[in-house]
């Protein structure tokens, strides 16, 4: 239902949103609507994406000003049921419109478009009547019934580098796992749970035994460390036990620091991201592909962008399709994998990264890097030298 405004209007609508910011901007002083469920949607759409701020562009259009904007004149923001929006993250920065538009797609918005080049803003609507999901910038009038497969395109050019490798990541929770098994069901990595803390009787009591039994079948293997640091001293000792239970082992993959407890969050972005940095630059230091695991949430809201580009990401996102929008390597899709050779659920992965030839070529995690031997000459060569105005030409002969 929509409610009528005076324009001088100032009653606070949600706990984001006031009324004057849907009014008309025709220039004329005049009543305007607001749909009760415009604004409901919103406060949902500002939750979902853990939005700073919500700036409302355009609410409200009387019929001249829709026109002139180039409108109808009996669309949705006539009716008080539409609002062009830019999101914004936590981080200050414009949340991208291909997010937004699918965040709003899955709170049933029924009207939901893309309107700039630069995928920042953002028309939706709570039309009584059908439903319209649009792309203007492509004078896409419908993007069919899905964002998450109109956009998957976009997504899918972030991979482009090498094919997908499906995996798993396992701990002692798993029990004794049947490695045979488990490749024979088409898993082409496993990324193992080393320990968690800081003392050297916390490491993985399956550890061991799942590496062995990986490396037996020629499955390639990371290996991961579950922090539960206060402090950057702490996750230094977190670091030193991590690098004293891998020693000796060679991982295909990468090694990954994992913190995600809820005290640690408490600290801050800026507290937790200097635990992450002193953990990951001191196994780095120690000659190993390092990167970090974290939810999509952990790594908008306390994650330094510093620590995102300079090492790899897993990201956790546990849905069909992600909306995480930075760069990630390895995606943790589910906790509810079924995988021949493991008993009850287990943690599936997809690898967009072809990290065994790259970590070998650069001889970490264990490995020799990889030279290639100079070319061994049998018989002789031509040469031609010049010096000053005189040429000289011979045969070199193989001592």
């Amino acid at each position: 239902m929509s409610k009528t405004y005076e324009y001088s209007d100032k009653t606070q609508l949600s706990p984001h949103f006031n009324a004057r910011e849907f009014r008309c901007k025709c220039g004329k002083e005049h009543d305007f609507q607001i749909a009760d469920e415009l604004i409901d949607k919103l406060e949902k759409l500002y939750a979902a994406l853990n939005c700073s701020k919500i700036i409302i562009t355009s609410g409200f259009r009387c019929v001249a000003h829709d026109k002139s904007v180039g409108g109808s004149g009996t669309g949705q923001h006539t009716k008080g049921n539409a609002a062009d929006i830019c999101c914004y993250g936590q981080d200050g920065q414009p949340i991208s419109s291909k997010i937004v538009c699918q965040k709003a797609q899955d709170i049933s918005f029924t009207g939901i478009a893309n309107i700039t080049a630069a995928y920042q803003y953002t028309h939706v609507d709570v039309r009584p009547n059908g439903k319209w999901y649009g792309d203007e910038v492509h004078s896409n009038g419908s993007v069919a019934d899905d964002f998450y497969k109109y956009f998957a395109a976009d997504t899918a050019d972030k991979h482009k580098e090498t094919d997908t490798m499906k995996g798993i990541d396992v701990s002692v929770h798993n029990g004794d796992i049947d490695w045979g098994k488990v490749k024979t069901d088409g898993i082409d990595f496993a990324i193992l749970r080393a320990g968690y803390g800081k003392l050297a009787s916390q490491k993985d009591q399956k550890f061991e035994q799942n590496y062995k039994n990986a490396k037996a079948v020629n499955l390639p293997v990371g290996a991961y460390w579950y922090s539960y640091a206060m402090n950057e001293n702490e996750a230094r000792q977190e670091a030193d036990v991590f690098l004293s239970v891998i020693k000796g082992k060679q991982f295909e993959m990468p090694v990954y620091f994992d913190l995600e407890e809820k005290k640690q969050f408490n600290l801050g972005k800026e507290k937790v991201s200097a635990i992450m940095r002193a953990f990951l630059e001191k196994v780095e230091s120690a000659g190993y592909f390092t990167g970090l695991y974290g939810s999509a949430s952990s790594l908008t809201t306390h994650t330094a962008d510093d620590i995102k580009s300079r090492y790899t990401i897993w990201l956790a996102h546990w849905v069909n399709q992600t909306n995480y929008s930075s760069a990630y390597a390895i995606w943790q899709y589910s906790s509810k994998g079924k995988v021949a050779g493991i008993n009850g659920n287990v943690d599936l992965d997809i690898c967009y990264k072809d990290f065994p030839t790259v970590i070998k070529n650069k001889g970490l995690n264990g490995w020799a890097k990889s030279s290639t031997p100079a070319p061994n000459v049998l018989g002789t060569a031509t040469v031609t030298i010049t010096i000053g105005n005189d040429t000289y030409k011979g045969t070199l002969v193989k001592a």
